[in-house]
């Protein structure tokens, strides 16, 4: 069975990703949540951090200062050199 990772960026070109392996247990993982300030993901991120906490994971939160634009730099940066892992929240 085919599966396809669709990447909802606005790239014309289109860049092959190679997926990285998951890892095997949430135990001792540190994740980050970035909310991308849509309405609602915070709900959501709180409902997902509940979970992630029970199964042994670290949570972080994040926050972009608006869904309209890429995150910044340098919240990218922090992200990549505090997390393990990162999930993010489109919901509105």
């Amino acid at each position: 069975m085919a599966r396809f990772l669709l990447d909802p960026t606005g790239e014309r070109t289109i860049i092959e990703r190679v997926r990285l392996p998951r890892p095997a247990t949430l135990v001792g993982q540190t994740i980050g949540l970035l909310d991308i300030s849509k309405p609602r993901g915070n709900v959501f991120l709180d409902r997902l951090e509940q979970h992630l906490v029970e199964l042994g994971a670290g949570v972080r939160r994040y926050s972009k200062p608006t869904f309209t634009k890429p995150a910044p730099v340098d919240l990218r940066h922090e992200i990549a050199t505090q997390c393990t892992l990162v999930i993010e929240a489109l919901a509105d």
